[in-house]
């Protein structure tokens, strides 16, 4: 008779199929433009009853199972859960300290720097510089045995409470992008799609027409479109050096974090939002801007010029038939100290919803980055298509050469810049890779402000 940790993963699995069968109904069904027919409805109802069952099931399996730790006597271990973990063969890690976002990550990505500097063990290493309660060492010895961090499977255990320290990496990443901050803080998501799937769009609509009695009805049209998002990679590296990755102190450690954080985000804003950014077949998208339409601001010495230029912007916005519903403003850091610290006459802020982070503009959301420049940028956020599977890796090296450029790479030594040698300079670098895609439903889903610099020039002296 199977556990009942064995029966939850057999009916989350078989519930996971059925979700899955549904997904497969509906998907099929938008690429073909149409409804669910009378047997894919009837298929679909099925599933979602039985769903519902094991729901239920779930429900009371969870109760027992709760019910049996409290009253089941510990084997070996000084808790009934390590108890139970030495009668069914499971590796147990204790608790650890609640460490700061994005730090479990940077450890296993020292931890495995380490082991490829001194030629030792990962699993070595982290029993080494964390020990052998750690999330880290957990982590990496459940990559060296046949298990999965799947509901039921004995490595189960060895994921923290976050999701592990690549999930909390990526918690820690988003809120520094502007993609990352859609979908949070009263700001409308993006329209997440899967990947390699086709998106069937309409891109215009029909006509409606008054008919008189007895008289011919006229016909209409509509335009469709058909696209595939595939999972594009953007990556960076990171020079740090040998000391900062040996050393195991919280501080090291939000150094090579911070490290990796900024090489992704700063590449993820700017190409998301620059105009001169053009797709790249099979390397990069689009960003939003590229095709979008643009005007110049307005002079910007106070705050009716401001309002000046939201209401050009929004007509043009909403000339290319946009609803306004779901639009947010992207902009830099200065244009929004800029709005921010703008008072009328009595002292009172002109803008009072506005601040250095973000928070509303004429109603709607805003999204601050330094990667915007001079633009300020109208987007209906559902119209953006996005591909996130939430992956990212990093590898290490410290034999390689390196163009220590940011942009330009020549590849080419006798005429570019000098390469620097990590052996020699006792550095390593950090190289950091997302997977990642997105695209604008229809170019009008976007417009944008040149020039922009309210508030006038800062003393730069």
């Amino acid at each position: 008779m199977k556990n009942y940790a064995e029966q939850i993963g057999a009916f989350e699995e078989k519930r996971a199929a059925l979700v899955a069968a549904n997904e497969k109904l509906i998907d099929t069904a938008a690429s073909e433009g149409a409804t669910l027919d009378a047997e894919q409805k009837g298929q679909f109802d099925e599933n979602e009853a039985d769903i519902e069952e094991i729901d239920d099931h779930l429900k009371r399996l969870r109760k027992m199972e709760a019910a049996s730790k409290d009253t089941a006597a510990p084997v070996n271990g000084k808790s009934q859960e390590e108890g139970a973990a030495s009668r069914e063969g499971r590796i147990t890690v204790n608790s650890q300290p609640k460490l700061e976002k994005g730090l479990e990550f940077a450890r296993l990505a020292k931890v495995k720097a380490v082991s490829r500097l001194d030629g030792e063990r990962p699993l070595d290493v982290a029993q080494r510089m964390y020990g052998e309660n750690s999330n880290v060492f957990g982590t990496i010895k459940a990559t060296v045995a046949a298990g999965t961090t799947a509901s039921g499977n004995w490595a189960a255990d060895l994921v923290d409470s976050e999701g592990g320290g690549f999930a909390d990496f990526l918690e820690y990443l988003r809120p520094a992008t502007i993609l990352g901050k859609f979908g949070t803080d009263g700001i409308p998501s993006l329209r997440s799609v899967p990947h390699n799937r086709r998106l069937v769009e309409q891109t215009g609509g029909g006509a409606g027409y008054w008919v008189g009695e007895a008289k011919p009805k006229p016909l209409t049209s509509f335009d469709f479109n058909g696209t595939t998002l595939g999972l594009l990679k953007v990556a960076n590296i990171a020079v740090i050096s040998e000391e900062i990755i040996r050393d195991s102190s919280p501080s090291a450690e939000a150094i090579v974090r911070d490290s990796l954080r900024d090489a992704l985000a700063a590449r993820l804003d700017t190409d998301f939002v620059d105009p001169s950014k053009a797709a790249s077949a099979g390397v990069s998208p689009a960003s939003i801007t590229n095709a979008a339409d643009a005007i110049a601001a307005t002079s910007y010495t106070d705050a009716d010029d401001v309002r000046l230029d939201v209401r050009s912007l929004i007509a043009k916005f909403t000339a290319a038939n946009n609803s306004v519903s779901g639009a947010v403003f992207i902009m830099s850091t200065n244009n929004a100290v800029a709005l921010t610290l703008m008072t009328n006459a009595l002292g009172q802020p002109e803008f009072p919803t506005m601040s250095i982070m973000g928070g509303t503009l004429m109603g709607f959301p805003v999204v601050v980055s330094d990667y915007v420049g001079t633009n300020v940028i109208l987007v209906k956020a559902s119209d953006i298509y996005i591909v996130d599977n939430g992956g990212v890796t990093v590898d290490m090296s410290r034999e390689a050469s390196l163009e220590m450029l940011d942009g330009s790479l020549t590849q080419n030594p006798p005429t570019g810049a000098s390469l620097v040698s990590m052996f020699q300079n006792n550095l390593v670098a950090l190289r950091a890779e997302r997977a990642i895609n997105w695209a604008a439903r229809r170019a009008s889903s976007v417009a944008y402000l040149t020039g922009v610099a309210w508030g006038g020039a800062v003393n730069a002296s």
